[in-house]
């Protein structure tokens, strides 16, 4: 299979998750993609869920597939989240939001029972960082913030650049959120944990990339076929 077919085959065993009746959650990416359309195709065959979007972009393709939609004002506990991830450590510790939908992402996961990622085999590596960890931030006094977050990242224990995210014409890219975005590519992360705590302090850090102690399943994909890792 190629890295597409990865990730679809990741998806449709996802599926086993969902019950009828289920109150989901929607990620965003390409893996969580290609979850939405195999579940549009279940619904259409007569799954009745209904599901919140992590994403402007999620709520678009599911509407068009057909997913009833709803929001966490109407429906603020979950019972499932299934999503995708940057990178995903050996006890399900993710690095998520490289599409930029990390905030939204996070408040649905953390507002569910269960969390199932889903991802191709390049996504499960020891340690995490080589993807860059992605920080919101707010606009507003991104210089001190910065240099807040760099802080942070030394005391951690880790060394890298932290940029901010840019699109093609050099505007800066913003969020669902109207939120910017810092990049930190610190190629090792050793301790998740502890520079998590660190940048929940900082003061205008919306949120960050690390997902730990969210996921409780990953549902992986290879050449060979799917396996299913829960934490334990």
């Amino acid at each position: 299979m190629d890295i597409e077919a990865q990730k679809r085959a990741a998806a449709v065993r996802a599926l086993e998750f969902v019950r009828p009746g289920m109150r989901l959650g929607l990620g965003t990416g390409s893996t969580a993609k290609q979850f939405v359309e195999v579940l549009g195709e279940r619904v259409r065959a007569g799954l009745d869920v209904i599901a919140v979007p992590t994403s402007e972009v999620t709520r678009n393709d599911a509407m068009r597939l057909g997913v009833p939609l709803t929001t966490l004002d109407e429906t603020p506990q979950l019972d499932l989240t299934i999503d995708g991830a940057d990178e995903i450590g050996p006890d399900l510790s993710l690095i998520k939001g490289g599409g930029g939908a990390l905030l939204r992402e996070k408040i649905v996961a953390c507002a569910s029972a269960r969390m199932v990622v889903i991802a191709d085999h390049t996504k499960w590596v020891d340690p995490l960082g080589r993807f860059p960890l992605p920080i919101e931030v707010v606009p507003f006094g991104l210089g001190a913030t910065q240099r807040a977050i760099e802080a942070a990242v030394a005391a951690a224990g880790c060394e890298g650049a932290v940029r901010l995210r840019r699109i093609k014409d050099g505007h800066a890219f913003v969020t669902d959120g109207g939120h910017w975005i810092l990049d930190a590519a610190l190629g090792r992360i050793a301790d998740p944990q502890s520079l998590a705590h660190r940048l929940d302090g900082i003061t205008g850090v919306v949120e960050h990339g690390l997902f730990i102690g969210l996921a409780q399943v990953a549902v992986l994909a290879d050449v060979g076929g799917v396996r299913v890792v829960e934490r334990t």
